[in-house]
């Protein structure tokens, strides 16, 4: 069964997609810093990251400075929600620079 999910790669890419396995997303020179399992809050114009993934842990954000985010999702604000009481929700439009490519 296939479930929506990301993938954060070391050069700051943000990948989703529809997979079984977060290793699905891949591509040949990537190097994963973390993933987990996103979903669309549309009242709230935002993209929700939480989670983590089963081969890749949870997303090292402390590794970037710019998250690169494919354009079609540009207006949306991201959050990323850790499953835990000691976090707080990573804010991650505001704590890091995010660049749009098509």
């Amino acid at each position: 069964m296939s479930l929506p999910k990301f993938i954060i790669t070391r050069a700051g890419v943000l990948r989703l997609g529809m997979v079984r396995q977060h290793k699905d997303l891949l591509q040949p020179e990537d190097d994963c810093i973390g993933g987990g399992y996103y979903q669309f809050d549309f009242t709230c114009n935002r993209m929700i990251l939480d989670r983590a993934s089963y081969d890749f842990g949870i997303p090292r954000w402390h590794l970037l400075e710019t998250l690169r985010v494919p354009a079609v999702y540009r207006g949306l604000r991201i959050v990323y929600r850790y499953e835990d009481d000691f976090h707080e929700d990573f804010q991650v439009s505001d704590e890091l620079k995010i660049e749009y490519y098509e």
